[in-house]
């Protein structure tokens, strides 16, 4: 259900339709990660890639996968630390002088406000989960736009969840939801500099992340059931679809929600 990086998939600098450009990949926790798939794919298309680790338990299970892809520089980032998110942006500032594309796929809840009714969790539980998963993305494209003197794109990921009730997906359902309008907004804000920002929302990936949603294995089933393709998506559609939205092929798209989940989203 989802691609490993490899040692054969190293960037090839210089072709492809992102050649020449920068990225900024903020969200990888392993190889199988929706991150991952979508740096996998920045680098096959010749960008230049700065990739960021949440601490030091989680550098070991990212490195390979910067290493493997020719990541120019490997900076740590835990996104409720400002200091933190500043120092990745003057590092890419230091080393190229600009950016052209950001990707923003972090989500995070306390298991015990996750896996509880929306009506009954903590306001400290939807504070830091609001924090991690929507408003990092807005401090990003902050600190982003000074960088993008020539206009680029600014991504997140979102879920299905946030249009339609799915069972125990619970408060990163408005979470997510509060996600998707914020990049509406956005995209509204920073499109007189040229700068898109877009959602993309995968169908379920069983990705680390994904693992800490209760009856995660059912709503996996429930996906491959109701798609429109009968079957899952793997990081790398995702990745490929990441890869066209950063490129110039999408300069006149912005404030979407991309759908890549084999059709999950077209019924109830």
């Amino acid at each position: 259900m989802s691609e490993a990086i490899g040692k054969e998939t190293e960037a090839n600098p210089g072709t492809g339709e992102l050649a020449g450009k920068v990225g900024l990949v903020v969200g990888i926790a392993n190889d199988k990660s929706i991150a991952a798939g979508c740096a996998r794919a920045f680098a096959e298309a010749g960008a230049e890639l700065a990739i960021t680790y949440m601490n030091e338990r989680a550098k070991p299970h990212v490195a390979p996968v910067s290493e493997a892809l020719g990541a120019e520089l490997l900076l740590p980032l835990d996104l409720a630390d400002d200091v933190q998110l500043a120092a990745v942006f003057d590092a890419v500032a230091q080393k190229w002088g600009r950016l052209d594309f950001l990707l923003h796929s972090v989500a995070f809840c306390p298991r015990e406000d996750l896996h509880g009714r929306v009506v009954d969790c903590s306001r400290d539980g939807f504070t830091q989960a609001m924090d991690i998963s929507c408003h990092s993305f807005i401090r990003m494209a902050r600190a982003a736009e000074p960088l993008m003197r020539d206009g680029g794109s600014i991504m997140t990921v979102s879920y299905y969840g946030a249009e339609k009730v799915v069972d125990h997906y619970n408060i990163m359902g408005p979470v997510k939801a509060a996600l998707e309008a914020a990049t509406r907004y956005m995209a509204a804000e920073l499109g007189a500099v040229d700068i898109r920002v877009n959602a993309l929302s995968p169908g379920p990936i069983a990705t680390r992340a994904a693992s800490g949603i209760d009856h995660f294995d059912a709503l996996i089933d429930d996906a491959r059931a109701r798609s429109a393709e009968g079957r899952l998506v793997t990081i790398g559609e995702v990745g490929a679809a990441a890869r066209f939205l950063a490129s110039d092929g999408a300069a006149g798209m912005t404030g979407n929600v991309m759908y890549v989940d084999a059709g999950r989203h077209i019924r109830m």
